[in-house]
């Protein structure tokens, strides 16, 4: 039997298909088309593969979520595929992987172009999910002119933000804990844009989730930290990427049917401890 991509069926657009995007990918592929997309061919063409041996439709496009034009150009792909019913942006740096620039333009800049992109081609009764991060919780509220601006700016002059300046945010740190405050609030705002549609998105901010990704962070500077997050938060563990793919499944499926513009914190309580004074940000 043909595992090639069949154009009558669903499409889910995964757009960083690493351990979190695959997990969810699984858990809502089945019997759709799905297209993965990364700025890693060689990463993207290995995950379609693996999809492909256990039994699901995989197209790939090579995409970097910085690039608007690149961003644009996926969406167009995926709506002239089928109907596109769910949209998976888990693409993403982490502050030891990237500099301040490079941060900003993939996790804030890019997430808001997948936004706005997105909006204008998914499906009716369609839903999309941002994986942003416990990071957004952590240094927020921010100041109200500063959550009004990464709310409500238009796309193209969002890095233009005096505050979004790396020479003002002075950490890779602090300038992930920004992108990650923006998807929410980006996710907030979108939700008007995606409803007129009659669709839905919505954010899930995951804590210390295992993958590669983490791993790199488990084993930098920061490492005795995450060593005291462990110890303190009431799970006493970190999580799995299974165990995020089970929240965004119900936030891209029908019992989440009311829920849209909203930002699920799954951080073990971690941020709990945060606000009760029992962590401190490192």
């Amino acid at each position: 039997m043909s595992n090639e991509p069949t154009a009558a069926k669903e499409v889910v657009v995964v757009i960083g298909p690493g351990s979190i995007g695959l997990a969810i990918a699984r858990r809502v592929g089945a019997g759709r088309t799905l297209l993965l997309a990364a700025h890693d061919e060689k990463a993207s063409q290995a995950a379609a593969e693996q999809l492909r041996g256990e039994g699901y439709e995989v197209a790939v496009q090579t995409t970097d979520i910085s690039e608007l034009a690149q961003v644009e150009a996926l969406a167009a792909t995926a709506a002239g595929m089928g109907a596109v019913t769910q949209v998976i942006q888990a693409a993403g740096v982490s502050p030891t992987q990237a500099t301040i620039e490079r941060l900003l333009h993939v996790d804030l800049l890019g997430t808001a172009y997948v936004l706005d992109a997105f909006a204008r081609v998914i499906a009716r009764g369609g839903a999309g999910i941002v994986v942003a991060s416990m990071a957004g919780h952590r240094e927020s509220p921010y100041p109200h002119e500063i959550e009004h601006a990464l709310a409500t700016t238009e796309t193209s002059q969002l890095l233009a933000l005096p505050f979004l300046q790396p020479d003002r945010i002075g950490t890779s740190v602090h300038a992930y804990a920004l992108s990650k405050r923006a998807n929410s609030l980006r996710v907030q705002t979108a939700a008007a844009a995606w409803g007129k549609r009659g669709a839905r998105v919505n954010a899930v901010s995951p804590g210390v989730i295992i993958t590669p990704l983490a791993l790199d962070e488990l084993s930098g500077p920061r490492r005795e930290w995450f060593e005291t997050v462990r110890e303190v938060s009431a799970a006493k563990r970190f999580g799995t990427s299974e165990e995020v793919a089970a929240a965004a499944a119900f936030l891209l499926g029908r019992d989440a049917g009311f829920i849209t513009g909203a930002d699920l914190l799954m951080d073990g309580g971690v941020t709990a401890a945060l606000r009760a004074g029992e962590l401190t940000t490192p």
